[in-house]
Order: structure tokens, then sequence, then C-alpha cells
């Protein structure tokens, strides 16, 4: 008999839960207040945490611990360690300190760190995040005591994506409070960052995976031709999930739930083969391990059922891409959703003061979060289907557009629109309320209701880069509005003017239209909105004046710090399209040319065969003329290919990181979609048999 989930739901997790049963009532009152005050973590408590977090492990069969965490590559890392250690009588004994709890020292030389470290400066450490709770991986090689962690370098800069994370977090939290203060409401200690993240993902064979060089080299197809059918008629979309798809689901969902992650709703996406799992809100940091959790057990489940799994954010053109829509709210420890409108939203100055913080923070901001949402691969996803375009711009809805053109127009706000009850059309159908106003899915940063949802971040993406970048801006704007306010004479009216002068000074942002439409772009460069066309070209926002400014302010990132991972980020996307462009010269030169000359040759001698027996050449002229289109394809790879070669050797050349990206975008990207066009249309022409790797057809139809 299959348990009840309820019975072992986060069964896997060194929980609050766990940690009641294992600890002695004082350490485990101490750590919660280390959790969520952030009061010091003695070395004796440190010593009875880790006791009790190894004896729980080893009952369930660890023999290993690591110190997870998050380095700037964009995945996870870790360093296992067993238990073990050595006794007097030649035996061994099941050890774990505090101090292995609390700190760890991997070598830092030989992750990305954009100049804060040589390669003979290789020492560094990784230090529990408390607030994160441990957790068991189990998995063909027993069961491992995963510790979340940050990541510094010896000098403490920070080396990893979670640090910055809580240093943004804890300035949102101390700025929100400072604003409910004022608002009366004394009770409020904290105010916390949550987080949903909607993961959208790809789910291939694994064994025509295998024979697909570029998929498994640079996570996406650099070659392939649309099939006759892609996702034109929307049936995929929401259509009854395939039995070898759901048996992958309902494994995903079980080992989750084991990890404590909220998984709650699951489908197909609008692309054959694409589907989505999206979780129940958690707080931010939370959340962010909670999503590299939710990748990792995607890959490795997927494998177990003959499947691949693709994150990349484009792994097939044509159709639609993949991203994370980061759904973002702001809650406090009392329970109340800051982003809630309420009942009579014109008269929640409480809320609209927070909305407007947000939308001048994105405004004053756009460049840095189109940045911190983006990838390599999101280049290709951005502006289709699904994905929102470059330009950031906020959604509001016709309830909030509404409100904030009173407050522009006359200072004040005197009604709201309301909710309405919806009839379909059937009696034997009951009345639904209809929600205040609709959503839109080409907007960048959308308002849906009771939080933000930022729909840019890319699939492949750890989602904490946005999310501190979000905090961050948020965060300084709550500074300058408590300032403001904490010295008004009076507040009532302060806040009204205050949220007014705001709406108006940064409405160019606000685009409740069609993000899509052609007529946006103009309109957008009217505003003096940015579009920035490529992630390369984005990643300058990292060391602009301002930001260096903002983040240095809130503790965030030092000037140091965001100039290396300007450096990184810059060599990230070159290394990207390089090795894209090594696998289509290798795969164009030893796959699909040689079958396509292959090809060339049989229908020559077919051809020949044609004109001995008939004396004629009146009926092979079809063939003749396929033929020569043939010859022509095949004249053009090769030349765009001896072009693509001498680009890759140029941009070897270049030792400056940001000039090789940016060569990389303007001289390789270029000739690499040359070289795919005509590497298409022969896969159009030539026999299926001779095909030496799997169809768009075979890949996306055929799970």
């Amino acid at each position: 008999m299959s348990r009840m989930l309820t019975d072992y739901f986060g069964e896997n997790t060194f929980n609050e839960v766990t940690m009641k049963e294992r600890l002695p009532e004082d350490t485990y009152l101490s750590l919660k207040e280390t959790i969520e005050n952030g009061e010091e973590l003695t070395p004796a408590m440190a010593e009875t945490v880790a006791h009790a977090m190894k004896d729980w492990a080893i009952e369930r069969g660890a023999t290993h611990f690591t110190h997870w965490f998050q380095p700037m590559t964009g995945v996870t890392a870790e360093k296992h360690d067993s238990f073990i250690s050595p006794s007097s009588d030649g035996r061994v004994i099941m050890e774990f300190s505090g101090k292995e709890l609390v700190k760890g020292e991997p070598d830092a030389s030989s992750f990305p760190s954009g100049g804060l470290r040589a390669t003979f400066e290789a020492r560094g450490y990784t230090t529990w995040d408390c607030t994160s709770p441990a957790f068991l991986r189990e998995d063909s090689s027993g069961v491992t005591l995963c510790i979340p962690t940050a990541f510094c370098s010896y000098t403490g800069d920070a080396l990893d994506k979670k640090t910055p994370l809580l240093r943004s977090m804890e300035a949102i939290d101390r700025h929100a409070v400072r604003i409910m203060h004022l608002f009366g409401k004394h009770d409020v200690k904290h105010v916390n960052v949550c987080v949903g993240a909607e993961q959208e993902y790809f789910l291939i064979d694994r064994k025509k995976y295998l024979r697909r060089d570029d998929l498994i080299f640079t996570g996406r197809t650099l070659f392939g031709a649309m099939p006759p059918k892609g996702q034109e008629m929307d049936d995929h979309y929401f259509g009854a999930i395939k039995e070898r798809v759901i048996s992958f689901m309902h494994e995903l969902n079980e080992e989750l739930w084991k990890l404590g992650i909220l998984a709650k709703t699951q489908h197909n996406e609008a692309a054959p083969a694409q589907h989505e799992l999206a979780p129940i809100f958690s707080t931010v940091n939370i959340e962010t391990d909670h999503n590299q959790l939710i990748m990792e057990c995607m890959k490795k489940i997927a494998t177990r059922h003959g499947l691949t799994c693709l994150l990349h954010e484009k792994p097939f053109a044509g159709v639609n891409g993949s991203g994370k829509h980061n759904n973002w709210s702001l809650v406090t420890d009392t329970g109340e959703n800051l982003m809630k409108p309420g009942k009579e939203p014109h008269e929640n100055m409480q809320f609209l003061l927070f909305a407007a913080a947000v939308i001048k923070a994105v405004d004053k901001h756009a460049e840095l979060l189109r940045m911190a949402s983006s990838c390599p691969g999101n280049d290709l996803r951005l502006g289709g289907a699904e994905a929102p375009p470059a330009i950031v711009s906020v959604f509001i809805g016709e309830q909030l557009e509404d409100i904030f053109a009173q407050l522009i127009a006359n200072g004040k706000a005197t009604s709201s629109k309301q909710r309405e009850k919806m009839r379909i059309g059937s009696n034997k159908l009951p009345y639904i309320n209809k929600d205040a106003t609709d959503r839109n899915r080409t907007s960048t940063f959308a308002f849906t209701g009771n939080k933000f949802e930022l729909r840019m971040v890319g699939a492949s993406m750890s989602i904490a880069d946005a999310n501190t970048v979000l905090n961050t801006t948020v965060a300084d704007v709550l500074s300058e509005m408590a300032d403001e306010l904490e010295n008004a004479a009076d507040f009532n009216d302060a806040v009204m003017k205050l949220i007014c002068r705001t709406i108006n000074e940064h409405k160019r942002v606000i685009f409740n239209g069609n993000g899509y439409a052609p007529e946006w772009i103009e309109e957008a460069k009217r505003r003096g909105l940015p579009n920035t066309a490529s992630y390369v070209e984005s990643i300058e926002s990292l060391t602009f004046p301002e930001t260096i400014d903002v983040f240095a302010k809130h503790n965030v990132f030092s000037r140091t710090e965001l100039e290396a991972r300007a450096e990184i980020n810059y060599e990230i996307y070159a290394k990207t399209i390089i090795i894209e462009a090594r696998t289509m010269v290798e795969m164009a030169s030893r796959k699909f040319i040689p079958a396509s000359v292959k090809y060339m040759g049989t229908l020559s001698q077919t051809i020949e065969s044609i004109d001995n027996v008939t004396g004629n050449k009146i009926c092979t002229g079809a063939e003749r003329e396929i033929l020569n289109e043939c010859c022509s394809n095949i004249n053009d790879a090769v030349k765009t290919l001896d072009e693509l070669k001498i680009k890759i050797d140029e941009a070897a050349a270049i030792e400056n990181m940001k000039e090789k990206a940016l060569f990389c975008r303007r001289e390789i990207v270029p000739v690499m979609e040359a070289l795919r066009k005509p590497i298409d249309e022969l896969e159009l022409k030539v026999d299926s048999r001779l095909w030496p790797v799997p169809t768009y057809g075979e890949l996306i139809f055929e799970v």
C-alpha cells in the first residue's frame, strides 16, 4: 500500500519538525532565533546541531556529507566527505563536528572568480546557511547529507549567487520594516521576500538525444529543419499528458515532496515535448535552493525513464522556448502580503506605496534587470511565443491603471474597478468571479493580483541573480521613501503626494498593451526605455555608476565584486558561443556534408542509369534539379564553414573578455546562422535513411 503524501512530505529534510524532535529545547529555540533574527550561532550550538543532524542522516542511510553551494557557474557544486573517523582499535567511528557543519574549505581557484582570485590563491570557504534546511540526496550511490552553504574567497568576497541574495534580503527587510512602522504596524519585525518559480522544460527520448552532438555539448539543436507540424494547432498546450511523461512526473513529484519542495502544478506547455512545473511560494533563498534541486531532479529522473530533460532556453528553433516565471512578493512575519491590493485598492495607501516603489525600481534599473534575467540562450527566446520582449515594462492591469490615472490627474483616487460576476451562458454552469484585470503574457514584469511576475528569466538559470537585483533596487527606493516620510509633518498627506509623484515620474515604464506589436518598439523608444538587443550588451549595466552606488549602499556587492561578475559573464558568453560554433563545424564537416555528398552520389548514379535505359534525359529533369540544389547547398555550407573556422581562430586570439564576447556576438553568431540555413535545406532534400541525426519530428513528437 502506498504511503500518504502527508506522511512522507519533507522526510528528507532537516526541517523544523525534525529539529524540534531531535534538538534539546534550548538549542532548538536558539537556532530559531538565529534563523529568524540573525542571532549569533555559538560553537556549542553548532556542535549540538551537528550531532543531531549526523544521527538523523546516518539513520536514513547516509555515509557522506557535503557543503552544497552555488558558484558563479550557474549550477551547484559539492565536495563529499564521509562521516568516518579512525579509532584507536583500528576501526572507525562516525563523527560530524560543529566546525564541519558550519565551515568547509573547497578549492576556490577553479571556479569563476572574474579576477577576484588568482590560480595560485586556492583557498575558499563555504559557510552554513541555516535558514535553508539541510537535506538528504538519495541516488544509486547511496545517501548524502547536503548542507546548503554560501561560498566566499579568502578575502571575504562573494564567489557565489547565494551570498549576495542573502545580503539583498536583509536590505529589503530593513527598509520595508521602516515603512510598515510608519503605517503604525509596529508588530512587524521582518518582511520576507517570497517567490514561486515556475519551471519550463522539454523531455525527449534519450537514445535520440545521444545521437545529437549539438544537444550533448550545447543543450540545444544547432541544426534542424521544422517538421510539417510544430505547435500551430495548439493541441499540446494543456493536453492529455503521455503515459511515459506522467510516469516521469509522478516520480519527480515524490522525490521533490520528500525534499520538502512544494511542487503543485504540472502540465503540457505550448511546444510539443514541452512541460511545466510550478511550486507554491517559499522564502526567496529557499526557493532558489529548491529551484536548483528541481532542475537537478528533473535531469536525474528523466534518465531513469529513458528520457533526457532539456533546460536550454531554445532547444528547438521555430517552437516555443523555455523560461522561468519568477513570481515575487513581500510578506510580513505577521502574515500580510504587501502586494495584495485588498477590496478597495484606491484606499490602500500602503499597497499603493509599495507598488509604486517596485515600479520605480524597475524603471530606474531596467537594463540591470534585463541582464540579471538573461543568459546566452535567452537571446534566442525573448520576444517569441510565451516569452516577453527584451524591453522591460510593467503591466499593472486595468484596475491599477485606473487608480494611478486618478492619482496623477487629481492627486487622489476615489474609486476602484471591482470584480464582476461572470455568466458563461448556460443555466447549468455556475457564476464565477471575474478577476479585476486580465493577464498579459507579453509583459516582462506583470502585476498579477497579489504579486509581480518577472517572465524574462531563462529556464536554465538560477533565479538568484534576478531576485538579488529586484530585492536591492526595491530596497533602495524604499529607503528613500522612508527617509522622506520619517521627516514628514503630515504623514497621510506626504504618503499620497509621494505615491502620485513616483507614479508620474515613472509612468513611462507602465505598459498594458501587446509587447509583441512592432508599434511597441517605437513607442518604447519614444518613452526613452532601453531596448538592449542582446544579453552580452546588457552586461555593461553591472558596472554602471548607479549600479555600483546602489549595491554598495546596501552592502550587497562591492565595486570589485560587480566588476568580477561582469568579467565572468563576458567569459561565459564567449565560451558558450565558441563551443556552439566548434560543434557546428564538427557536425557539418563530419556528418551533414558527407551524408549529403553520399546522397548526391546515389542520385547521380540513378540519373545515369535512367539515361542509359531511356536514351534521353527527358525523365531526369526533376532529379537533375534536386542534384543541382544539393550541390548549391553544399557549396554554400562549405564556404560558410571555412568562414566560421576563421572567425573562431580570430576569437581565440582576443585576450580581453569583453572584446571577445562582443566579437562573438557581432562576428560569429551571424556566420553560425548562415551555416545553419543550407544544412537545414539539405535535410529536406536528402534521403531520410542517410540523414545522420534524428530530425525535429523524431525528437519532439516521438517521446
